[in-house]
């Protein structure tokens, strides 16, 4: 995922890079050209609702800041408000609701954008759950008012590779629980490492929590990393499928893909129908990006201001309605 450039990050950039693993994800420093959606342009789409790191048909993607080929039909679309969805048509391990299931209150987003984007009638303001991801990139963070905000639901950077954490990881992840926010942990997949590596690291920090949301695999290339494979599709399929069983034992929970548009294009379309998937997408509606392709999360902005914390923050929707939110929750959690 993309993450928002501050103060510091040139210091923080050099000091990952010699730690050795870098992100150019949801937490790349390429910081994605936006383009105008003429309303005009688009065909009608069935509004739903990737969590990152970019720009869709422009740039290259990271997590902070993220943009598909599947069964779920975004083709019947219809654009102005969220549909009630059947969130994760795919056969993701279901988690009955129980009698202690509380459902959180859903607040109204009052987030703005530093680079506003007109994604005409097919714009993620009509959705009635948004939320965020974060890194350490964003600093210290008020998350009982980044909730108030409307931050509904977090996805927070826990690793990278096999050997990096991100140092606001814990805290982050605590004080998120702490102010009742919805939250998982993500993994920025790096290349140059082995599959089993990196679960073995991500198992190895980010807790076995009830309540907690699946855990996210960010895969993207790895732009400003002095990592430089790029393995073939069916290498990337087979590390990811690797890491994700791994971390589905162990959670009891099927992960979440992050992904961006490039990366998509070259080793996604097509693959991994069973699996839930978070988009980025930031010029344009998912549906016109990924054609065909359902997903559970869109990832629309990677410059978002809220009044939480001083840094651009990634900004998300839920691809549903807060009844659907509800439910999705209560048969994914842990």
């Amino acid at each position: 995922m993309r993450i928002s450039v501050s103060k510091g990050t040139a210091l923080a950039v050099l000091i990952g890079l010699l730690a050795g693993c870098t992100s150019s994800g949801i937490d790349g420093l390429d910081i994605a050209k936006s383009t105008s959606v003429d309303p005009a342009s688009t065909a009608s789409i069935r509004p739903l609702v990737p969590p990152t790191g970019l720009d869709e048909a422009q740039a290259p993607s990271p997590l902070s800041s993220i943009e598909a080929t599947s069964e779920l039909g975004f083709a019947a679309e219809r654009a102005q408000s969220p549909v009630e969805l059947a969130v994760v048509r795919a056969e993701t391990p279901s988690h009955p609701a129980t009698g202690d299931f509380k459902k959180p209150k859903v607040y109204k987003a009052s987030f703005t954008d530093a680079k506003p984007i007109n994604f005409g009638r097919l714009s993620p303001r009509p959705f009635e759950v948004h939320g965020v991801d974060v890194s350490r990139w964003q600093g210290d963070i008020d998350w009982n008012k980044l909730r108030r905000d409307g931050g509904n639901f977090a996805f927070i950077k826990a690793t990278d590779g096999g050997d990096h954490t991100d140092p606001n990881f814990r805290k982050n992840w605590n004080a998120a629980r702490e102010a009742g926010v919805p939250r998982g942990a993500y993994h920025f997949f790096y290349w140059c490492r082995t599959a089993s590596s990196q679960a073995d690291w991500f198992i190895r920090n980010v807790p076995k929590e009830k309540g907690a949301l699946p855990p996210v695999i960010d895969v993207e290339w790895n732009h400003t990393s002095r990592c430089k494979k790029r393995p073939d599709p069916a290498t990337v399929r087979e590390k990811m499928q690797v890491f994700m069983d791994r971390l589905e034992a162990h959670y009891g929970q099927r992960p979440i893909i992050y992904t961006a548009p490039d990366f998509y294009d070259d080793n996604l379309k097509g693959a991994f129908k069973n699996y839930p998937f978070w988009l980025r997408s930031v010029a344009a509606h998912p549906s016109k990006v990924y054609p065909n392709r359902d997903f559970v999360f869109w990832q629309y902005s990677g410059t978002g201001l809220a009044a939480s914390h001083d840094t651009r923050i990634d900004l998300n929707v839920f691809n549903g309605s807060e009844a659907g939110w509800h439910k999705w929750l209560a048969s994914n959690r842990h």
